[in-house]
């Protein structure tokens, strides 16, 4: 009689054979991990290219695809290998993808600061090896678990649930934990010492089946000391790094949920603020900008005593309103709360900002349907009344850490000032906040005679986002004058201010502009003459063919600004 069962364990029932569930059930698990892992790689390599080449979108999605596509030549390699061999490669390609995923930012960070000409070899040198490795596991140990399965469709089908269902989790996890805890430095060793452990468990298990067990667990466990070295001195190494981009010491380096924040220190004392590698402001000649952001609209003003501020975490914007004795009440909208730390608790920023963020009484708004908003209570400083009473001390300011679009969106009330400082269009997400849709909803929280006023990059460098801002602003029923000034930290920087059309029209917000003649005290650079002055454009400076505005969708701002600086005109 011949003897029709397999010799091979993947057709013998699972149920004459308990204790292989045991050992798919490892093989499920690792998978589950290495999918969690692999899509984390992913989004860490991404961010971290993001924040030193900037245009974010353009670098998630050319990495993840580059990646992906090397995760297909990994599938295919796999083919290569004999059934003996399978489960070597297995750990070892996982224990070679903690290293490269644990070391392989930091070698990002070094590359770009000390051989910029050759980091794009070193960013894809990781981004494809990676993908490869990530592209062999799942082929592998599919195969490794046809052994303790019955038939393709279920070992198959298993195998890539797990994957999947691994995918969502580190997804969960990147976004939501990682970043409260590590920054994309520290992130790379975590990952990395998931990977080594989860091959190390595997090695243990299946040790009766790995050849050369104790050079292969010799090589796991200095691997992962390697890595646990590593993850012990990321923060010092990613310092070091990032010096390399920095003329000045790095003194603050953390990454936020949002951005990447560096603060530097010169010799002489000057700090200066990074976000994602931009310069927000040197202390050298900060007052420059923010006097020429603030002044010019709260001098306008009929009364000022209401006055919205959407970015200017720092509080230097805050602490120019602040001169203002009529001013009652400052709603500042930032969305990280990183800078708005730093600006109430840095020793820094505070000296910078006189405490602008601290000396005054916070009014709180409980409204439960802005979830994200992060309220802080500020400890004031009342004012002496004449008659020996006390009253609330000058402007009340109320400090929120939510989108400001969302703020717009969710929150009722009516401003006499409205003062924009947001960052540059630098990267596509931030087109949004330069939008037709967004100065639409700005036009919602304006009281009657409201002013509103925005940074809007370089009229000089970026020209044309300069005049799409305006052009934005005109489409949203404003009447808008631009002016500018010269930064020596960013050059010749350019503003708009503008209220309802139905209200004022250009000329006469100019007249307005150029009829100033007295500032408040403590100005350290703004006079109404440069006001007058800042109204004046060189000769065709303003003139363009281009008639489009700024969508959500259209992106053609951040694309004008990115032709700008590349061009220099």
């Amino acid at each position: 009689m011949i003897n029709m069962t397999s010799k091979k364990e993947d057709v013998i029932p699972l149920n004459k054979k308990p204790w292989i569930a045991t050992e798919s059930l490892i093989l499920y698990l690792s998978v589950t991990v290495m999918g969690g892992c692999g899509l984390a790689y992913e989004y860490t390599l991404s961010k971290l290219a993001s924040d030193l080449l900037g245009n974010s979108v353009r670098q998630w999605a050319i990495i993840i695809g580059v990646m992906m596509f090397f995760m297909g030549v990994g599938s295919d390699l796999q083919k290569y290998f004999s059934e003996k061999k399978i489960l070597p490669v297995f750990i070892a390609g996982e224990v070679a993808l903690g290293l490269l995923g644990a070391f392989g930012p930091m070698a990002m960070l070094y590359a770009y600061g000390r051989f910029y000409s050759h980091y794009i070899i070193v960013q894809y040198f990781f981004v494809g090896s990676i993908g490869l490795l990530i592209g062999l596991e799942i082929p592998l140990l599919t195969r490794i678990n046809e052994r303790y399965t019955n038939g393709l469709k279920f070992n198959l089908g298993a195998m890539l649930r797990m994957d999947y269902i691994g995918a969502l989790l580190g997804a969960l996890v990147w976004v939501f934990i990682l970043p409260k805890y590590f920054s994309v430095i520290e992130m790379g060793f975590v990952l990395g010492l998931v990977s080594i452990i989860t091959a190390l468990v595997a090695l243990v298990y299946f040790r009766r089946k790995m050849p050369h067990f104790r050079s292969a667990t010799a090589f796991g466990v200095l691997s992962l000391s390697l890595v646990l070295v590593g993850f012990n001195q990321a923060s010092q190494w990613e310092v070091d790094g990032l010096q390399y981009l920095y003329r000045d010491r790095v003194v603050m380096a953390k990454n936020s949920p949002y951005q990447h924040v560096v603060v530097t220190q010169s010799q002489s004392g000057q700090t200066s603020l990074y976000i994602n590698g931009h310069l927000q402001f040197n202390s050298a000649d900060e007052e420059i900008y923010h006097e020429n952001l603030v002044h010019p609209a709260m001098s306008i003003s009929k009364s000022p005593r209401r006055v919205l501020i959407l970015g200017g975490g720092d509080g230097l914007a805050a602490r120019e309103v602040l001169k203002y004795p009529e001013v009652e009440k400052i709603v500042l909208c930032d969305l990280d709360p990183m800078i708005t730390d730093l600006g109430q608790n840095n020793p820094w920023f505070v000296s910078l900002n006189n405490g602008s963020l601290k000396n005054a009484k916070v009014q709180l708004i409980n409204n439960k349907s802005l979830r994200p908003a992060r309220l802080y209570e500020v400890a004031g400083q009342d004012q002496k009344h004449p008659l020996g009473l006390k009253r609330p001390a000058t402007g009340q300011v109320m400090i929120i850490n939510v989108d400001a679009m969302e703020y717009l969106r969710q929150v009722p009330g009516l401003f006499d000032v409205i003062i924009v400082d947001f960052p540059d269009p630098n990267a596509a997400e931030l087109g949004k906040l330069y939008s037709k849709w967004f100065y639409e909803m700005v036009h919602k929280h304006m009281a009657p005679g409201a002013i509103l006023v925005q940074q809007s990059t370089s009229p000089y460098f970026t020209r044309e986002a300069f005049l799409t801002i305006g052009r934005t602003m005109k489409s949203s029923g404003f009447s808008a004058v631009p002016y500018h000034d010269t930064v020596p930290s960013f050059g010749e920087w350019g503003f708009w201010i503008a209220t309802r059309r139905s209200l004022y029209n250009e000329s006469m917000i100019t007249e307005r502009l150029e009829r100033i003649d007295s500032l408040p005290k403590g100005l350290r650079y703004l006079t109404p003459p440069l006001i007058r002055a800042s109204l004046v454009f060189g000769k065709h400076r303003l003139a363009t063919n281009r008639t489009d505005i700024n969508t959500i969708v259209s992106g053609k701002l951040h694309e004008y600004y990115l032709e700008g600086w590349r061009h220099g005109f």
